[in-house]
């Protein structure tokens, strides 16, 4: 099957970058017989006194190559770090030796997250816009994007962590299994505080990002859920808080990560405390507009992972199917970070192409091709590999029951692997070019 893929995926590729960035500055096309060939534009861009054009997206080990990776190791191993944490929260969880526990975190995670992705388009479009205003060395630009997506993600943040709270037992009655509730509300209510909490990180982490540094967003993460994994068994099982301490101690985690992201923001001067301010119409106009796309794919996602979850926790009263659902998410969610922290990568490379000296589309779109191809490599990679991972199952989960039967739906979140690679790289540049042109 991956032998038929790759000369299909090898086709498509330059295609989908073509579509990546508007029309601009594209080269004409002449009819040769029955078929169409792409006039070379070399000589239009030597006559203007432009750089040469970029090497061929396909040509690994060049420069681009080399910077993709300075930016995307530090990113991927930052990312990691989060759902290596909710792994070791599954694991404690997994301790207490209950499917309905593993199942009851599974439906407050849901719930969680469903609520929080309301601020996923904030970052997203901070980190292009960002990465713009520092190529061109327009500081204030830099602070007043900063300042305003921290007042925006508060905003939102109190209103949905309100809300929620409001609607906490039909929603977990909604999406849960009802007796896994003695599980599902605690940890829920324990976790609410890092609504808010976790959004002002997100806004850091993609503050930092949008001026390239990689290290800073990687040592804080790092602390954060260093944290949470220590905090976990000591509230937990020291404290005998139960399942209420493992939300507890990600909430702790996520204090930690909004404080020292402000601090450093603030003692780096990227943000002034005069710049935290309500946004003006044009930033609520970029952010309607530019990350429309994203959010609406972040919509349809959680409406396939709220269907999904319900349907899977009503299967069974054990909740040995909803355990295997948590087990069988997470296992995914190891290897699709990976790939989500790639797309990052490209709002920031894609942009500055556009915006910086001696850049423009052209090199712009031969940078997405490029990042297109690592997405399509690393995806049959990491679908290799959580094959690979099935018969360790037992790491996350030690009931029998469970193991078996998060075996199908892990063979078939491998095979998504490939085209998460694709898609996910695809539609940050998307909205990165769409942001900045």
């Amino acid at each position: 099957m991956a032998r038929h893929l790759l000369p299909l995926l090898t086709l498509l590729l330059p295609t989908c970058t073509d579509a990546l960035l508007p029309a601009v500055a594209r080269p004409a096309l002449r009819r040769s017989g029955p078929s169409m060939h792409r006039r070379s534009a070399a000589p239009l861009l030597a006559a203007a006194g432009a750089p040469p054009p970029p090497q061929a997206a396909w040509r690994l080990g060049d420069e681009l190559d080399r910077r993709i990776a300075s930016l995307a190791l530090p990113a991927v191993v930052s990312f990691m770090i989060l759902p290596i944490a909710q792994a070791t929260d599954l694991f404690w969880v997994g301790r207490m030796g209950e499917a309905l526990a593993v199942a009851g975190q599974s439906a407050a995670n849901q719930v969680y997250s469903t609520c929080a992705m309301v601020t996923s388009t904030i970052p997203t479009i901070l980190t292009p816009r960002v990465a713009a205003a520092h190529a061109n060395g327009d500081n204030e630009e830099v602070q007043r994007a900063i300042g305003e997506s921290i007042v925006i993600s508060a905003m939102i943040g109190v209103a949905v962590t309100a809300a929620l709270w409001c609607v906490q037992m039909p929603a977990l009655l909604a999406l849960g299994n009802r007796n896994a509730l003695p599980f599902s509300v605690p940890y829920l209510r324990s976790r609410l505080p890092g609504i808010v909490l976790e959004g002002t990180s997100v806004v850091g982490f993609a503050a930092f990002r949008g001026v390239m540094d990689t290290v800073t967003p990687l040592q804080v993460s790092a602390l954060s859920n260093l944290i949470n994994v220590c905090l976990d068994p000591l509230l937990m099982f020291t404290m005998g808080w139960g399942i209420a301490g493992a939300g507890a101690a990600t909430a702790g985690s996520q204090l930690f990560s909004a404080v020292a992201y402000l601090s450093l923001l603030l003692k780096r001067q990227m943000v002034r405390l005069s710049s935290i301010r309500l946004p003006s119409a044009g930033s609520m106009k970029k952010l309607a507009t530019a990350g429309g796309a994203v959010q609406l794919r972040s919509v349809a996602l959680n409406v396939a992972f709220i269907f999904i979850t319900k349907k899977v926790q009503g299967l069974d009263a054990t909740g040995t199917a909803a355990a295997a659902h948590a087990v069988t998410i997470q296992l995914w969610q190891l290897g699709g970070v990976i790939l989500f922290a790639l797309s990052t990568v490209a709002s920031i490379i894609v942009p500055s192409e556009l915006n910086r000296k001696g850049g423009g589309a052209v090199r712009a779109r031969a940078s997405a091709n490029r990042l297109l191809s690592w997405g399509a490599v690393l995806g049959g990679v990491l679908g290799g590999l959580q094959l690979a991972g099935i018969p360790y199952l037992g790491v996350l989960t030690p009931l029998p029951e469970v193991q078996r039967a998060a075996v199908v739906p892990s063979i078939l979140g491998a095979i998504l692997q490939l085209i998460n690679g694709i898609t996910f790289i695809g539609e940050i540049g998307r909205a990165s070019c769409r942001e900045r042109v």
